[in-house]
């Protein structure tokens, strides 16, 4: 009788089991939501949103180590256009992207300072600058590159006399230079402009 009654016990589960056809296949939406939250930490992880354009500016204008001719030459061009250049990406290694700023002038596009900012202890700091004028930095290939245009006495600004390009490498907690290359241009060529007067 024992043995009747536990065959007719298991019966009962395997028919209750199979009948409902249901079990783990209703829990879809629980299957779609592992995937979910499978891969949602990284975009849900703390980082700080990029700043914008604006805030850029910003930056540099309380920025300490910015010299003041560069802050006093930081004006809207048009309207809020300012004369500046932006770089997102990575320079340093560090926890977030870093921003390569160029500071230009509105008439001709001559850069007055150039600047890296890295995240650290959840803000933005200065780690690099250059602000011997024209000067231009930016990213290539996780490395900066700051190019500087050299004019000798009664070159026009449109041609400069001959370009240092250098190459910085973050290295743990500073750039440090690992290349260095002079291109001198060629006096021949010119826009056939008057070049500025090789005297004072």
């Amino acid at each position: 009788m024992a043995a009747v009654t536990a065959i007719a016990a298991l019966g009962l589960l395997v028919s209750a089991c199979a009948t409902g056809g249901t079990g783990a296949r209703d829990e879809g939406p629980a299957g779609s939501d592992q995937v979910v939250a499978g891969t949602s930490p990284p975009s849900a992880s703390p980082t700080k949103k990029e700043p914008t354009r604006l805030d850029v500016v910003k930056m540099v204008k309380d920025d300490p180590k910015v010299a003041k001719a560069v802050k006093e030459d930081l004006k809207p061009c048009v309207a809020d256009e300012y004369p500046v250049d932006v770089s997102y990406g990575d320079v340093t290694g560090g926890t977030a992207n870093d921003i390569v700023v160029n500071v230009m002038t509105c008439s001709d596009a001559v850069g007055l300072g150039s600047y890296v900012y890295r995240m650290e202890n959840h803000r933005y700091e200065n780690v690099f600058k250059a602000e011997e004028p024209p000067v231009y930095a930016e990213i290539d290939r996780g490395d900066l590159v700051v190019t500087q245009q050299m004019y000798e006495k009664g070159d026009p600004v449109s041609y400069p006399s001959s370009e240092q390009v250098l190459t910085y490498r973050w290295t743990a907690s500073h750039f440090a230079v690992v290349s260095s290359t002079r291109n001198v241009y060629s006096n021949a060529v010119s826009d056939g402009g008057t070049p500025a007067p090789a005297g004072n």
